[in-house]
């Protein structure tokens, strides 16, 4: 009988190897996927040309405008994000699910969409942008200023939805036994909330300041492809694919590396387990 049972569980053994077997081959095929891409690019960059395209004034004005508009778009989302993540986690009041999916829209949302977007509110002509040119003489199309504001739209969503995890997440005794010892909300927030969602916010602020580095079609659309005034790395890098593929190439390591330097943030602060 112990002979007869051993052989009809035989079958069912092979069956349930099988599914790790397929699973492992499709692993296989999405690696591939995702490394063969990265690998072509470094394969076919031309790397005796690096330092010489280093060391030119149109390559330093892309990068330095990259690094200041995505700095200043993270600031601005930083400073924005976390109060409109704490109020999604911690209020409730009518229309919450709609604020929320109207705040993440973004993230989904086609970058050239979120860019005539940005022209119809923000625009000289927009219902935002032309009273306040009218009132101030200041013009948000076209310009600096403008790269980071389509750089903020579309980044904002990341750093929010990664902070409202860590709100909801966290341990609320903390704050209430602080609350307890006398401290005021604003000094419950400050030495007690923040160091709490500290990972998370660190995490929300990597993934915001790499969405806003690597942003094309917003800034495009809104702000434009003008050399030294709003033409950052990813444009910069559409516009030589037409000119110089090796510069293009180059220009995409330099994103490239600093989109692993984001990924080894994200690690570091946040998803410490193995």
């Amino acid at each position: 009988m112990s002979g007869i049972a051993g052989r009809a569980s035989r079958p069912r053994r092979r069956g349930a190897s099988a599914l790790p077997l397929a699973l492992t081959g499709l692993a296989v095929a999405a690696v591939a996927l995702l490394v063969l891409p990265l690998v072509g690019l470094f394969l076919r960059t031309p790397w005796s040309r690096l330092a010489a395209l280093l060391a030119e004034d149109r390559v330093h004005q892309a990068l330095r405008l990259s690094l200041v508009s995505s700095l200043a778009a993270l600031a601005l989302c930083t400073v924005l994000g976390v109060p409109l993540a704490w109020v999604l986690a911690r209020r409730q009041f009518p229309g919450k699910r709609l604020l929320r999916a109207l705040c993440l829209l973004p993230m989904v949302l086609p970058p050239v969409v979120g860019g005539v977007a940005l022209l119809v509110a923000f625009g000289r002509r927009g219902f935002v942008g032309q009273p306040v040119e009218q009132l101030t003489g200041i013009t948000l199309p076209f310009t600096t200023a403008g790269v980071v504001l389509a750089e903020a739209f579309v980044a904002l969503p990341f750093l929010v939805v990664t902070v409202e995890a860590g709100l909801r997440a966290m341990d609320r005794r903390y704050e209430d036994a602080a609350a307890t010892l006398g401290a005021s909300r604003a000094t419950t927030f400050r030495r007690v909330t923040l160091p709490l969602i500290g990972p998370s916010l660190t995490a929300g602020m990597a993934l915001c300041w790499a969405r806003a580095l690597g942003e094309f079609g917003a800034t495009i659309t809104f702000a434009g492809n003008r050399a030294g005034r709003t033409q950052t790395m990813p444009l910069a890098v559409y516009l030589e694919l037409e000119r110089d593929l090796g510069v293009a190439l180059l220009l995409s390591l330099v994103l490239l590396f600093a989109s692993v330097a984001v990924l080894v943030t994200v690690r570091a602060g946040s998803f410490t387990s193995p």
